[in-house]
């Protein structure tokens, strides 16, 4: 058999009737590890979204600058006031749902999965174009220290290079040292374009020279200044990513208004102040400036290029063109984590295809969804076209921005009573719907901007309309393909999404406790050693083991009573019946004494050198570990019972837990 058939079969055995919304079996390794995540605080929570702002305006400065000129300056104060209103928009949605997926998340409660879809695959398109922005524009900082790098075919290995990095780091997983890292990085890049600001202040400080290069409705005309205005909002995709996390914030209320003032203040001096030194330093001249036009893409070597003395132009050339590459490629691994946790959020709520949010066996990363836009995203550096790309981000951000500032205002009504971390503040009551001022503007300018891009971008109208096309058939095709309808919520189980292991099982033992799940465990244990008896030769063994629990008041060898023991019998020759009905499986049958049924299915398990247990596993009651495996009352508590703990902590070999379907369960309980 091959290993692709052994995988299935594996995979069926893991995770069986997984259509049904409910995992059957969870595989755990021997010795098993508890980690305790540590929740992701206010200041990591700002780094996600301080790097992409930080990163952005090593790029789309001079985009902006190109079409805005001399009002670039007002055009990135404009883009920081809708930033805040949208802050605050993702700020109180989060509050309300803490899952991760961003704008889709949101709009799956006010609305349904079939906008949720919308929002998430216009981010995807988004992290896509950000992510190929990055890759390009790292080699144009390199140029820094070495010319030839920015020209062909430099600067296409250089993106090749960094996107092979991201999506080789982000399968590997993150950590929280890593994001130490990214805090000190952020840091350093605030502190460099605070230094350049102050040093452009002091020496190059012409706003005269800014203020009569605008002629209002000329230079630049209306539609200019419009389209840069919504083109600056590429800084703030890094909220999506901040979001993604959601489900892990540990943030206090007080802890979440000094956030949103910071998503205030930090723009001003990163967005504001370094274009408003740029212009002054390399000026509007006959309508154009250099920062739109040969240094658009590196616009910050181009803002110090134009300092002086010739020392400090230097130095700063090589500092920019150090931080400037590292800042980048973070922020392209950033958003590669945004998309990874993103499309997991569409591949478990059954939006696109569970391939794609299939997770690596030994990492629990979505490999295949990192790998595909790494592709993708490296493709698109190829065309060397910023301002092309920028236009197209524009198309997604805006039409999934003005999807959550919505279901803001739809979850005020909707969920009225829900406890909210944070509020939008100024709202009125519209016929008894209270109604977030806040919200309301930042969703009728995101509404007026998205509609600009498709009347002042082709690129972004053709581009952007074939990618929501493609990705609205996609979604169709796959929901009619799975029965559901369009609009309903249908969540497939994480562990669904778990690549398993390939695992080899000659030998398994299945204890059994004459109980109803005991057809299910010896079914799973079943399909395992029948994929094993088709790649050997003499078949595979189950062991099915009863354990009689002897109380500490008698002997061990005391007489066990005559209905336990007929109990046994009638449980091991049903796990007899069952498991011989698969091809080349022997099914040998045992009981043992013991005074706790833990110890005495591993201790079994050491002595006949099993390869594999398989254990029955109830779903999460108000009972700890629920009432068959050991279950005792603790009031909210998940843990598995007793029995299955002991088993998972000391076991020598793998653990494959099983449970029915919950509908087969309630089914089964209604019978009986």
């Amino acid at each position: 058999m091959s290993p692709t058939r052994r995988e299935q079969l594996t995979r069926a055995a893991r995770l069986d009737r997984v259509r049904d919304g409910r995992p059957l079996a969870a595989n755990l390794q021997a010795g098993l590890r508890v980690r305790v995540a540590r929740g992701v605080g206010a200041p990591r929570l700002a780094a996600i979204g301080l790097g992409a702002v930080g990163s952005s305006i090593y790029f789309i400065l001079g985009v902006v600058a190109k079409h805005s000129l001399g009002l670039t300056p007002v055009v990135f104060l404009v883009a920081t006031v809708f930033f805040a209103l949208t802050t605050m928009t993702y700020l109180e949605a989060n509050s309300v749902h803490q899952e991760r997926g961003g704008s889709s998340t949101f709009a799956r409660y006010a609305f349904d999965e079939l906008v949720s879809f919308i929002a998430g695959w216009a981010v995807l398109l988004d992290y896509l174009i950000v992510m190929a922005i990055g890759s390009f524009a790292v080699s144009r900082y390199l140029a820094a220290f070495w010319g030839g790098i920015d020209d062909f075919p430099f600067d296409d290995l250089v993106a090749t290079g960094v996107m092979a990095f991201v999506a080789w780091s982000n399968i590997r997983g993150g950590s929280v040292r890593r994001l130490g890292r990214v805090i000190r990085l952020g840091m350093a890049n605030i502190a460099l374009i605070g230094i350049i600001v102050v040093l452009g202040l002091f020496k190059e400080l012409h706003p005269a020279q800014v203020i009569d290069s605008i002629h209002l409705g000329s230079t630049p005309d209306w539609s200019d200044l419009w389209f840069a205005t919504v083109l600056a909002t590429v800084a703030f995709l890094g909220i999506e990513a901040a979001s993604g996390l959601a489900s892990e914030i540990q943030v206090s209320r007080a802890g979440l208004r000094r956030l949103a003032l910071f998503a205030v203040t930090s723009p001003l001096v990163l967005l504001v102040g370094l274009s408003a030194v740029g212009l002054m330093a390399v000026p509007v001249v006959g309508g154009h400036t250099a920062l739109g036009g040969r240094y658009i893409d590196a616009p910050v070597l181009g803002v110090v290029s134009a300092f002086h003395p010739s020392w400090l132009m230097h130095t700063l050339r090589y500092v920019v063109g150090g931080i400037g590459a590292l800042v980048l490629l973070q922020a392209v691994n950033a958003t590669m984590l945004g998309l990874s946790r993103l499309t997991y959020s569409l591949a478990t709520n059954r939006q696109i295809p569970s391939l794609l949010g299939r997770l690596h066996a030994g990492r629990s990363t979505p490999y295949i969804a990192i790998g595909v836009a790494a592709v993708a995203s490296t493709g698109l550096a190829y065309s060397r076209n910023i301002e092309f790309l920028a236009g197209i981000f524009a198309f997604g951000a805006m039409l999934a921005f003005t999807i959550a500032h919505l279901s803001v205002i739809v979850l005020r009504k909707r969920e009225a009573q829900a406890p909210r971390a944070f509020r939008v503040p100024l709202t009125v009551n519209v016929r008894g719907w209270p109604i977030p001022i806040p919200a309301a503007i930042g969703a009728v300018a995101s509404f007026a901007a998205w509609i600009s891009v498709l009347v002042l971008h082709s690129g972004a109208r053709s581009v952007g309309g074939l990618w929501m096309l493609a990705g609205l058939v996609l979604y169709v095709s796959y929901r009619l393909g799975q029965d559901k309808p369009l609009r309903k919520r249908f969540t497939l189980p994480e562990e669904a999404l778990q690549e398993a292991a390939d695992a080899e099982y000659g030998s398994i033992l299945v204890p059994v406790f004459g109980g109803r799940l005991d057809d299910d465990i010896v079914g799973t244990a079943g399909r395992l050693a029948a994929d094993e008896s088709d790649e050997g030769e003499g078949g595979a063994v189950i062991e099915a083991l009863y354990v009689v629990e002897v109380p500490m008041s008698l002997p061990l060898d005391a007489r066990v009573p005559e209905e336990e023991i007929a109990s046994a019998k009638r449980a091991v020759m049903r796990a007899k019946d069952v498991g011989e009905e698969y091809e080349g499986v022997t099914v040998a049958t045992a009981m043992v004494r013991a005074r706790a049924a833990g110890e005495a299915i591993v201790t079994e398990a050491r002595r006949r050198g099993v390869e594999a247990i398989v254990l029955a596993a109830e779903p999460p009651t108000r009972m700890r570990g629920g009432k068959i495996l050991g279950g005792r009352g603790r009031p909210r508590d998940r843990f598995v019972g007793e029995t299955t703990r002991y088993v998972l902590e000391k076991a020598p070999c793998r653990v494959v837990l099983t449970a029915p379907p919950e509908q087969e369960r309630r089914g089964r309980d209604g019978a009986g």
